[in-house]
């Protein structure tokens, strides 16, 4: 492809909003433009690149007998409602209404969708195991879009769903698509490491992300050194071990604190370690309210709240709830109450005795509160995340923190969805059965971002060969010279039988060609320049930078053998 004839509208500078690596590369190498917040037009290149993720994805899915399909966008709220997510998505779900008052969404996700397309067709057991996929665009209704396409408003995900008779089949599908996600990662040139997770939205029992490591990333990963150990801080487990020290119960007293409302100023004004503060944090599950304890260095996780109560149907009371209920505002908070409110405490609040707590007035706390003596604990359980340095679960050592792109996840669903949307089959008995689910879920254009992340230096892109929009790129560095044009013309011709070739033929200073050429990043240059009427030409690789100059008798297996080292 000729080069003065392709869409590459290249930048020198770009928004000082674009923060991620990737946003920045891929704007300034004239490979996306947004239209509005978190919405992008992908330009040739970059929709090159996702032409060949895509293909990537696709030979996988195959390989494990995935069947591809083509859902609608815009889905009916009344698929939503029989599943019982139209009202629990959140303000995520993009809704809309037709002329005749209809409700309908465009698709953030498509298990409704696809639950209802079998429920109709798969009958009999015999029929099972099935998966089906899609390649397909996205909407989500995000409230801060930020970095580019790791974090927009419509996107390109491959979704798959499977369907099972049983747990067994199942378990087997999951790991046959946990092994092809593994592989679809390392053929497009991303470092991922699967994660165990939570659910979230989708739902499920059982699920792990693939992580992409990079310092942009929006997930923190837990992780051990010295095993295979990798979660999702939302997911990872805090150990404890009661400890062995003991200290004398003493009198409880109120005392006046005034202006303080942060565990930390508390700490500050009675010269305590944060650690012997204990904070108490308002929540309502399933529309009752309860209180939990923690550390004053420690903070609460949301998800092993809902874990531990095994609802979606969890939130923060808001600060007015707060009031009324405990009649103080946050910072003064504590579980000794006359209210009808159960009180939880995450496991290491039990190593305190003489505790530092609110005392449910403005401008007062407690010392010296004892559980059991002043108030009672319903239970304690691990309710918090887990910090640097602790012990891992798996007795593999110190946990280790790392940021990560979530670049796809996959899930057990289980008949999450085929209950209340009554999809069933007919057992070998003849008997009714929920069809049993699974979901696996890739960011297609969230993964051509994660590629840039770890493939960059300052200079701009560094595509890995299997993902890159094309395989060489000719530089014809003065085209006014005769043969340095007659030669790049002959080499674009001869290399674009067998590879996909960029050829820069424009009438742009060498400066130009070259600063375009390590910003797109093509994986391979060949350089035609002074030396053309001698028949040498100079032969670039993009990642390491070695170059040769090369006869143009051998630049074809030359050229060749640098493409099979590249990676």
């Amino acid at each position: 492809m000729k080069q003065s004839k392709v869409f590459i509208p290249t930048m020198k500078e770009v928004p000082a909003t674009a923060e991620a690596t990737s946003h920045r590369l891929l704007l300034k190498a004239g490979m996306i433009k947004q239209n509005t917040s978190g919405v992008y037009s992908y330009l040739p290149l970059a929709a090159r690149v996702l032409n060949q993720i895509e293909q990537i994805i696709r030979e996988e899915m195959e390989n494990i007998n995935a069947l591809e399909i083509l859902m609608p966008v815009l889905q009916t709220g009344e698929l939503w409602e029989e599943s019982g997510r139209w009202s629990a998505y959140g303000p995520e779900l993009m809704r809309l209404n037709d002329r005749n008052g209809r409700e309908f969404a465009l698709g953030p996700t498509h298990e409704e969708v696809v639950t209802s397309l079998v429920r109709d067709e798969l009958k009999s057991y015999k029929q099972l195991p099935m998966t089906l996929f899609q390649i397909q665009t996205k909407f989500r209704d995000e409230k801060r879009p930020r970095f580019g396409l790791l974090r927009g408003r419509e996107f390109i995900m491959k979704d798959a769903y499977s369907f099972h008779a049983d747990e067994a089949s199942l378990d087997e599908t999951y790991q046959d698509m946990y092994q092809a996600y593994t592989k679809i990662f390392e053929r497009v040139g991303i470092h991922a490491r699967p994660v165990e997770a939570d659910s979230g939205a989708i739902g499920g029992s059982h699920t792990h992300e693939f992580m992409a490591l990079s310092e942009i990333g929006e997930d923190t990963i837990v992780y051990s050194d010295h095993s295979d150990y990798a979660a999702n801080i939302e997911k990872a487990a805090v150990v404890y071990e009661p400890s062995d020290k003991e200290e004398t119960a003493g009198d409880i007293e109120k005392i006046e604190t005034p202006d303080v409302k942060t565990a930390e100023a508390l700490a500050e004004m009675l010269n305590k370690p944060l650690d012997e503060i204990v904070k108490t944090m308002v929540f309502k599950v399933q529309g009752e309210y309860i209180l939990i304890l923690v550390r004053g260095h420690h903070e609460i996780n949301e998800v092993k709240v809902k874990d531990y109560f095994q609802t979606e149907g969890v939130e923060i009371a808001s600060e007015d709830d707060i009031v009324n209920l405990l009649g103080a505002h946050p910072g003064s908070l504590g579980p000794i109450t006359d209210k009808d409110v159960k009180v939880y405490a995450d496991n290491h609040v039990q190593d305190l005795t003489n505790l530092v707590i609110g005392a449910n007035e403005d401008g007062y706390h407690y010392v010296n509160a004892n559980a059991d003596r002043d108030f009672t604990v319903e239970a304690y359980s691990d309710f918090r995340f887990i910090t640097e340095g602790e012990p891992l679960s798996d007795g593999s050592g110190a946990a280790k923190f790392a940021e990560g792109i979530e670049v796809g996840q996959v899930f057990k669903l289980g008949t999450k969805y085929s209950e209340p949307m009554n999809a069933t089959f007919l057992d070998d008995q003849g008997k009714a059965q929920p069809l049993i689910m699974g979901c696996y879920g890739i960011g297609v254009s969230r993964t051509l971002s994660a590629v840039v992340e770890q493939n960059s230096d300052d200079r701009g892109i560094i595509w890995p060969k299997a993902v890159s929009p094309f395989d060489l790129h000719i530089i014809t560095v003065n085209p006014k010279k005769e043969e340095q044009r007659e030669l790049g013309e002959e080499l674009y011709a001869q290399f674009n039988e067998n590879y996909d070739v960029l050829h820069d033929d424009r009438k742009q200073s060498p400066g130009v060609k070259f600063n375009d050429a390590d910003l797109i990043g093509i994986p391979v240059r060949i350089v035609v320049g002074k030396k053309a009427g001698e028949g040498i030409v100079e032969v670039k690789r993009r990642d390491t930078g070695d170059s040769e100059e090369v006869s143009i008798n051998v630049v074809n297996q030359y050229v060749a053998n640098v493409l099979k080292e590249v990676k």
